[in-house]
């Protein structure tokens, strides 16, 4: 099993030390999130800083840029890199793009498989000098002149991995993605009765080997050296499973184990401006279902339990502000975690 962690993002003068202190640790990867700021800008400074560790968005939002601007970014990113930097995608509920990013909404399935595709045929342009031939219902890509073709140093294209909650989203990432990166706000449950029974079908129906599709995440982690840090962890991750809770996109996790109206409770709320109440919502049984919670020295068997069998990498802090303190000793044990992913398939 792999295990990924944050940096902070809130400054980039501190990302180079924070980079270095994980690659050092022994972190399989760096994830930065778009929420307060740009993931790109974080990883363009760690691809500088570290050597040998993956670098990866979790996620990029898509809709907000075009999938030409995508392509350029990230083969800037894995060219600094030498080949490190994965793109993961994401699309955003509807009320972000329209009301956050001012983009006009349409079906996100169709519309994210053409994003996919329209990222590989720019990238094989700019790697084999394939004409740029791309013309979809969402993105037309047909001109690619010598001026503005980026140099290839680095053998290959890109990864690409994708967020993916419903079913569309699922086989869409199956199909096209290299990689699914699943929400914290999900269980173990949910994930093997619904998640990866749709992972399977869209591999199937492309002839994908499931050995070359890494799932990330899929739930949280609440570990530290000490109860304290573990407590204080536990209600940080409380409050975010009754703020993702509240989403009508997420309910079908708490329809799962019959909560349903906890959502439309948590939504309620939410719309009345009752942000700090979310967490007293959420009864520790919940809170157990969506995270793995213990001490250094027992958290191993609980994530293995958690999220053995399904989950390739797993995300050791859920946010910027909260970094991954694993020690190097604790890492090593969750790496000897069996995984079923082995590799991503060639190009």
């Amino acid at each position: 099993m792999r295990v990924a962690t944050t940096i902070p993002q809130d400054n980039l003068r501190n990302v180079p030390d924070a980079a270095r202190s994980v690659e050092a640790a022994g972190y399989d990867g760096i994830v930065t999130l778009e929420n307060k700021h740009d993931p790109y800008l974080p990883l363009a400074v760690a691809a500088l800083a570290t050597e040998k560790v993956e670098l990866a968005t979790g996620i990029a939002i898509s809709f907000n840029r075009s999938p030409m601007s995508a392509a350029n970014v990230t083969w800037d990113l894995y060219e600094a890199s030498g080949g490190r930097f994965v793109l993961g995608l994401g699309t955003q509920i509807r009320p972000h793009n329209e009301k956050r990013f001012s983009v006009p909404w349409t079906p996100p399935g169709p519309r994210m498989r053409e994003y996919l595709q329209a990222l590989k045929a720019i990238w094989r342009c700019w790697e084999t000098g394939e004409k740029l031939d791309f013309q979809g219902d969402h993105y037309t890509f047909t001109l690619m002149t010598p001026n503005f073709m980026p140099e290839n140093t680095v053998p290959g294209v890109p990864k690409v991995t994708m967020a993916a909650v419903g079913p569309v989203m699922m086989r869409v990432a199956a199909e096209e993605a290299d990689g699914v990166r699943l929400h914290p706000f999900c269980t173990r449950k949910y994930m093997e009765e619904t998640i990866v029974p749709r992972i399977d079908r869209g591999l199937a129906n492309v002839g994908r080997a499931r050995e070359t599709f890494e799932i990330s995440g899929g739930g949280f982690i609440a570990t530290g050296p000490d109860d304290e840090t573990v407590d204080k962890i536990r209600e940080w991750v409380r409050y975010r499973i009754g703020f993702y809770g509240s989403t009508p996109s997420y309910y079908p996790v708490l329809a799962a184990h019959g909560q349903e109206e906890l959502g439309l409770k948590l939504n309620y709320m939410t719309k009345h401006g009752q942000w700090d109440q979310l967490a007293a919502q959420i009864p520790d049984d919940l809170l157990h279902l969506c995270a793995a919670i213990g001490r250094h020295d027992e958290i191993v068997p609980k994530i293995e339990e958690r999220f053995g069998g399904i989950s390739d990498t797993v995300l050791a802090s859920a946010s910027a502000e909260i970094a991954g303190d694993m020690p190097p000793d604790l890492l090593q044990d969750i790496q000897r975690l069996p995984s079923v992913f082995k590799g991503h398939q060639a190009a």
